[in-house]
């Protein structure tokens, strides 16, 4: 087949989707099928027409290939295409909104409110600890974890460097101490857990996508229990979102609550296909190669496409 891969974009995850797109470029050639690489630009549409293919692998991160624009295109040209559909992909890249579609079915999530940054500069929104992230990014881009101590003034101060001289709505959570886990789901079902070990700060952006600094234990080493429960959740999520090709659930642990400590932070319906991306590491766990997991999320949207028509 003739399959166009999107990458690059314009998104603060550009570098790492051409990472990705690369990775993908090059799987699809020795799988023998013929690969066109777009690095996409606001001429996107006119390139995907000249190039007439039989189906798209969405390698795009951020916005707007994450968040539904790409997707009502490619819907409106009518090509398949790889990953989750138009409205998962407006909900699921609203941190806000996908607590509104998961919590109520008995999803753990921390309870958070929206806030504007302005208002930061006059009074914290919750007791410290608390974590700030925007309302619409993926990959940890702009998160912060305000301490008790002040380490960004108290309250926040205008000149002090953070996700608020930036965005101009912020999600504010409490922050849950413990573990950072993870779990990729292909198709409907959880490949597996795992944990991500840091030495310093927390699993933001630079600690995803640097060589060396973040420790991935897969599996994870924690209790049966706990790998049950995380991997089930992940896969309601899933559902509950409507998530296709595949997605990755990222959680905190408080080991010290068992259980009843397990919360997830957020769906990623773009997730990663770079050598350091977790998807891939977690098929290669259950005995699935990268060529292999390409070939399955390529199938998946050319027999969605050739049912939807």
């Amino acid at each position: 087949m003739k399959v166009a891969v999107l990458m690059g974009g314009w998104s603060a995850e550009r570098e790492v989707s051409l990472t990705s797109g690369r990775g993908v470029v090059e799987a699809l050639g020795r799988l023998g099928h013929e690969p066109v690489a777009i690095d996409m630009g606001r001429d996107v549409a006119a390139r995907l027409t000249e190039a007439a293919p039989d189906v798209v692998f969405n390698a795009l991160h951020g916005t707007p290939g994450e968040d539904g624009s790409v997707q009502g295109m490619l819907e409106l040209m009518g090509l398949p295409y790889t990953h989750s559909g138009l409205a998962t992909s407006v909900i699921a890249i609203d941190k806000a909104l996908t607590k509104q579609q998961l919590v109520p079915h008995g999803i753990r999530m921390p309870e958070g409110r929206i806030v504007t940054s302005e208002s930061l500069y006059s009074g914290d929104p919750l007791p410290r600890p608390y974590v700030l992230k925007p309302v619409n990014e993926g990959s940890s881009v702009g998160v912060a974890i305000i301490e008790r101590g002040g380490n960004h003034g108290d309250p926040i101060g205008r000149e002090s460097e953070g996700p608020w001289k930036h965005f101009e709505r912020l999600l504010a959570e409490p922050f849950v101490p413990g573990r950072e886990l993870t779990v990729a789901v292909l198709g409907e079902t959880a490949l597996a857990v795992t944990e991500l070990k840091i030495d310093t700060g927390f699993y933001d952006y630079e600690h995803k996508y640097t060589d060396g600094v973040t420790t991935h234990v897969c599996p994870a080493e924690i209790p049966s229990e706990i790998t049950q429960a995380a991997m089930r959740m992940a896969e309601e999520a899933h559902r509950l979102l409507g998530c296709r090709g595949t997605s990755r659930s990222d959680f905190r642990w408080d080991e010290t609550r068992g259980e009843a400590g397990l919360y997830l932070l957020e769906v990623n319906t773009q997730p990663g296909m770079t050598p350091l991306s977790l998807v891939p590491e977690q098929a290669r766990s259950v005995g699935m190669d990268y060529d292999t997991l390409v070939q399955r999320l390529v199938d998946d949207a050319v027999a969605r496409g050739g049912a939807e028509r």
